[in-house]
């Protein structure tokens, strides 16, 4: 069968765009909780991988959540504005810049913590389906190189 460019090029022939609608639904549904908080997005996910692990790298932040130093960087100076996180040089290297949770960012927690259930009541698809869809976008992720350079909690290096 010979390639047909003009079939190739039609919007619902993209992979891309039910991805790109999709992430862009999904996030939105986080605005309403997240705004009284004071928290885009992006500062939500940053906080939950420090949640998760405090005292990790702008590198182990940005190679975790996907996003170069250029998105990171004055993401986190506004995060340390408001007083959520520190930055500070590695004493052993100070080409690298830690990033621990201070008090208020790891309080925040405990305001965020309806999230996840809030968000995942807002998603009209049975469990099921959602954990399909959550094992086909990691392995996505995975065939694209995520997570390449990194081991996951348990796995050996």
């Amino acid at each position: 069968m010979e390639y047909d460019y003009r079939e190739a090029m039609k919007l619902n022939n993209q992979l891309c765009f039910p991805l790109y609608a999709a992430a862009r639904q999904i996030t939105g549904l986080y605005t309403p909780f997240l705004k009284p908080l004071g928290l885009t997005y992006t500062q939500y996910i940053v906080l939950l991988v420090l949640w998760e692990k405090d005292g990790k790298s702008v590198g182990e932040i940005g190679e975790k959540l996907m996003l170069d130093n250029g998105t990171l960087s004055p993401l986190l100076k506004k995060m340390e504005q408001d007083g959520y996180i520190e930055r500070r040089r590695c004493r052993k290297d100070d080409r690298i810049v830690e990033i621990t949770l201070t008090d208020k960012g790891r309080a925040l927690q405990q305001k965020a913590k309806e999230i996840p259930l809030k968000t995942a009541g807002c998603i009209d698809l049975p469990a099921e389906k959602a954990q399909q869809l959550y094992m086909l976008l990691y392995e996505l992720l995975k065939n694209q190189g995520y997570g390449k350079t990194r081991h996951t909690e348990g796995e050996e290096k």
